[in-house]
């Protein structure tokens, strides 16, 4: 059961890296400092698109509008935070 946690945890992890390496690249595309044109660059956005998009949709959704700034990722980021310490304090220790 605790390989089955760890495996849990390292994949918040992975997916921790996913979301920040989205907002940095949209932060990228935004300020044309990538060329939007570029191949590589598209499919690199892209799949980090639908990668975080799924997770991200629904708390935009309950979020107001705030003009142009978008905080969904750093909600989501303490949502995972809270997940993975969830499991490693309070789960883990129960399983043990």
């Amino acid at each position: 059961m605790l390989a089955l946690i760890q495996t849990i945890v390292l994949a918040l992890d992975i997916y921790w890296w996913l979301i920040i390496a989205s907002a940095i690249f949209s932060w990228l595309y935004a300020f044309n400092v990538v060329n939007p044109n570029n191949q590589f660059v598209g499919s690199i956005g892209n799949m980090l698109y639908r990668v975080t998009e799924p997770a991200l949709r629904p708390i935009r959704r309950l979020l107001p509008d705030l003009g142009g700034i978008d905080i969904s990722p750093i909600i989501l980021l303490l949502l995972l935070f809270f997940v993975r310490q969830f499991l490693i304090t309070t789960v883990a220790p129960a399983v043990l």
